[in-house]
This record gives C-alpha cells, structure tokens and sequence, in this order.
C-alpha cells in the first residue's frame, strides 16, 4: 500500500501465543519479517533457573510488565495473529485477545479448533501461512 502514491505504508502485525510453540511463533514472525511485515512478537524467554530465583514480588512486576509491553504492542500493530496450534489459548493469550477486541483490531488466528467458544467467535479468519496473512495487510 502506497500513501499518495509514493511512500509505501509499512504494515504491523502482533504475535500472541504460548511459550511452548516457541519455535513456531519464532519461525512464523520470520517468515512475516521476510515478506516486509514489522512484527511485534512475544518475549519467549524460559529462564527456568532465573525465575525460581526471584523472590514473589520481583515475579509479580516481571509479569506486570511483560503483559504491559505486550499490550502496547497490540495497540502498535495493524492486526493481531493468534498462533494457537491445536486450538490453545493460556490465560495471558485470551487477557491479549481481549485487549485486541477492546481496541477494535482484526484478530486473525492459527487454528479453529478452540473449544473456547468465546475465543473462537472474535476470530475475523483462520490463517495458518505467513503469505495469507500479508494478504490481509494489503
């Protein structure tokens, strides 16, 4: 998409989806990059060892601030991408979808075989390929 013509408009998307498809999540925001998408992905770190070290209130603002961040990462993207292989959605995931609705952005997802009946009706369209989803960027 061009503005005026001339200066290409940039299209964003955000990632959200649970640690353990990591390597999905991390090879999918890879393949948007590739094809000229900003993406704004989750922080997917497992320090295991880190986090058992931490006292509780120091665990507490961690995930304050990580749910913050995300959420100022939906409101910075054009379209929000649910990657829920075999149709899961943890806890911070659907606080995401919310938050996506309440800021009136299209959510598009992976999967929907969400038994979250909630879940799956916000979902605008289920894409399982980075190319289809730059589609819906255009």
């Amino acid at each position: 998409m061009f503005l005026c013509g001339i200066i290409p408009i940039m299209k964003s998307v955000v990632i959200c989806g649970s640690r353990r498809y990591k390597p999905e999540i991390k090879r999918f925001a890879k393949s948007l990059i590739k094809l000229g998408i900003t993406v704004y992905a989750p922080y997917l770190h497992e320090g295991k060892d880190e986090w058992n070290k931490l006292s509780e209130q120091y665990k507490t603002f961690t995930i304050l601030g990580l749910t913050h961040d995300h959420v100022y990462k939906i409101k910075m993207a054009d379209v929000v991408y649910v990657y829920n292989k075999n149709g899961y959605s943890g806890a911070s995931t659907t606080l995401e979808i919310g938050a996506a609705l309440a800021m009136n952005k299209p959510i598009y997802a992976y999967s929907n075989k969400d038994k979250e009946l909630c879940r799956n009706t916000l979902f605008r369209e289920i894409i399982k390929s980075p190319r289809k989803l730059l589609l819906k960027l255009k």
